[in-house]
């Protein structure tokens, strides 16, 4: 099934209002290039709204200052376009992965 460019924008549409009514995510992964609202765009609206969580850029562009413009707009890390599979699932696990216990020398 193809998903419209409507339906990508009422979805960001959606993650801003769960954002402003309180609701969280453990990690967002933004498509930069999303047509009628791209991804630098919606990222910057989640931060506005208060989401301090994990985004992570999607983009086919590879230059540095894309990857630059990316972090202005407030993603965490980005990620290139074509994904490598590895170098996806080790980035999503360095933010959602399983935290270790610290335990202080005294006890």
């Amino acid at each position: 099934m193809r998903i419209s460019r409507y339906h990508r924008t009422e979805r960001i549409e959606a993650a801003i209002s769960a954002v402003e009514a309180g609701m969280s995510f453990d990690i967002i992964l933004m498509d930069m290039q999303m047509p009628v609202m791209d991804g630098y765009t919606a990222t910057r609206k989640l931060r506005e709204c208060g989401y301090a969580g994990p985004i992570i850029a999607l983009t086919a562009h590879a230059m540095t200052s894309d990857r630059n413009k990316c972090f202005s707009a407030g993603c965490n890390e980005y990620l290139s376009k074509p994904i490598d599979r590895s170098k996806f699932f080790r980035t999503i696990l360095q933010f959602v992965g399983p935290k270790q216990e610290t335990v202080s020398a005294g006890g």
